[in-house]
């Protein structure tokens, strides 16, 4: 056995244990993006291989933490992709404000600054009080950052930029407080998301939603994972409802593309067809 057949044959018994022992479901992730990233943490992690680690990490909940931090992807930004949001606000929105209540899940939210960022532009284009934002991710950790809301205040001269190309309404300064080198949320963007724990892998669906966001997610899948998951969305559409993927994501030859038709295309924007009577 060559030493790559080795690693590979080493990372399919974590991840097997991974589940068993914790529930987070691993198993179906691309192998070049699992391999790369499980590299990383054990340069870092001061162990000599994934077979020396395997026991430790099945016995150590902290050390499995810091396992979970290096494969999952927890990076984000306040209107990440500010044409995207914009297309939001121009072609999804003027729908949404026909609801009398809006529900809206973001799955594999992070550190939820996507989450806030769809609180600021529903909040501006006058649905106060009418939606509410289900911002889950698999990562407790950052999920309890997210609900924080609070961010360094040096990255709030980019989620500016980001804001004001997205077609902000207002000044983005009105929405936080800065204190000391942290911005903190208002309230008013927190009290409108409900942040949980849900694992795309093997949770149910969430119930009738208007409006799904899982944005660069499904990238790091392999093919049964991400029909499962398309399944999932899909299941928990209302129809008409909308379906937001990555710019690298997308329907063709799913499952359910039958039943969606994309509103932009390059912005990966779609929504459920209506049943026919």
């Amino acid at each position: 056995m060559t030493n790559d057949e080795l690693i590979d044959l080493e990372i399919k018994l974590l991840m097997e244990g991974v589940y068993q022992v914790y529930g987070y479901d691993f198993r179906d992730y691309s192998e070049a993006s699992l391999r790369r990233r499980l590299t990383q943490w054990l340069s870092g992690s001061g162990l000599a291989t994934l077979s020396l680690a395997q026991s430790q990490l099945l016995r150590d909940r902290a050390l499995f933490n810091t396992l979970l931090r290096g494969i999952t992807v927890n990076v984000s930004d306040m209107f990440r992709d500010p044409a995207f949001f914009k297309a939001l606000r121009e072609q999804v929105v003027p729908h949404l404000q026909t609801y009398p209540f809006v529900k809206i899940w973001h799955a594999g939210c992070a550190s939820g600054e996507e989450a806030y960022s769809m609180a600021i532009l529903l909040l501006e284009e006058g649905l106060k009080g009418r939606f509410r934002i289900y911002a889950t991710d698999i990562n407790e950790e950052v999920l309890r950052k997210a609900q924080e809301g609070i961010y360094p205040l040096q990255e709030m001269q980019r989620f500016t930029r980001n804001y004001q190309q997205a077609g902000g309404r207002c000044s983005f300064s009105d929405y936080y407080t800065a204190r000391y080198d942290h911005a903190i949320l208002n309230a008013q963007l927190r009290e409108n998301i409900v942040f949980a724990a849900h694992n795309l892998a093997v949770d149910a669906d969430f119930g009738e939603m208007n409006l799904i966001l899982c944005r660069n997610v499904m990238i790091y899948f392999k093919q049964p994972l991400k029909e499962r998951v398309l399944g999932l969305f899909d299941n928990s559409l209302a129809p008409g409802g909308f379906l937001c993927l990555g710019t690298k994501e997308s329907l063709d030859n799913r499952e359910i593309s039958g039943r969606y038709e994309a509103i932009t295309q390059r912005m990966q924007i779609y929504r459920k067809k209506y049943a026919k009577k």
